[in-house]
């Protein structure tokens, strides 16, 4: 994988990402996962933070399924190897973009819009705005890491991810029943594969029975990456306004970040499960996505 470098732009702050499990910045304790689940990053040419949600444990005493939920940041860049592992070699059969239809322009169609074999979902976490934005504007929503916002704590992140659900509740519940109801494997991804992919998955692993803190040790584990993460998209149109001006400790996935989440989430309506069934979904279709997403617990 060619190494993603920010050059002369003044993000700063964090060493290079280690590319194999370990302690992600700012996170309270290290990732838990066990030596079932050590390599689970999916390395690529063109891309930087894919991993597969794959052997976490689950409080029934299961685990996650292999093969089922892949987590990514944008595809843009797959090569035509890329592409061939992941229809072929990873089974994936459906792309779940959470990306606005204004980055989608600006970005135009990636490498596996050309796979005839695959589906294509874009469920948009935020509202399309009916006047068109500058580029500019387009960084600044997509990736929300603007100097002027207020202070990081635990108030401000449940406010911006529960934005997701209260904004875009069709789309988060979309983007789960693609997930419920594929035949492959399903990849979810955004712009850096953090906040909007991020929102998704914890909902997905929270319905799997994934404790709290394995799912807050899978958030953070993008940290790893995230030198190279905004080195591929500090070039891009679309990206590179808005981060220009920002340091990369401002963008670090901090585990209290998903935790609001999961904590609003449960006081609210006792879990994802039950935020879907508040969203129309029946006790079948959230056993559905449970089932797809685990394996049973060994006897």
């Amino acid at each position: 994988m060619a190494s993603a470098s920010v050059g002369s732009s003044p993000l700063r702050g964090a060493g290079s990402p280690s590319g194999s499990r370990g302690t992600a910045p700012f996170s309270p304790t290290g990732p838990t996962y066990d030596d079932t689940v050590t390599d689970r990053w999916i390395e690529l040419d063109g891309i930087v933070n894919m991993r597969d949600l794959g052997g976490l444990p689950t409080r029934e005493g299961g685990r996650t399924a292999s093969g089922r939920l892949i987590r990514s940041d944008n595809l843009q860049d797959l090569s035509e190897a890329d592409v061939r592992h992941l229809v072929d070699e990873l089974g994936v059969t459906d792309i779940v973009d959470l990306r606005t239809g204004t980055e989608l322009h600006l970005e135009g169609p990636g490498p596996l819009r050309r796979v005839e074999a695959l589906t294509h979902h874009h469920h948009s976490l935020m509202e399309e705005q009916a006047q068109e934005e500058t580029v500019e504007e387009v960084g600044a929503r997509a990736l929300p890491w603007r100097g002027d916002d207020p202070v990081r704590d635990a108030s401000f992140w449940a406010e911006h991810y529960l934005g997701y659900l209260a904004k875009r509740p069709d789309s988060v519940a979309a983007a789960l029943e693609v997930v419920a109801n594929a035949e492959g494997a399903v990849v979810v991804h955004c712009a850096a594969g953090k906040d909007r992919t991020g929102t998704v998955v914890a909902l997905a692993l929270d319905v799997a029975g994934v404790p709290h803190d394995e799912i807050v040790a899978d958030y953070v584990l993008t940290g790893e990456r995230l030198e190279q993460i905004v080195g591929r998209l500090m070039p891009r149109e679309a990206y590179g306004p808005a981060l220009a001006k920002q340091k990369l400790a401002d963008q670090l996935p901090r585990a209290e970040s998903i935790e609001a989440i999961l904590a609003a989430v449960t006081e609210r309506w006792g879990g994802a499960a039950g935020w879907l069934l508040d969203q129309g979904w029946t006790e079948a279709e959230v056993e559905r996505l449970r089932r797809r997403l685990t394996e049973p617990a060994s006897r």
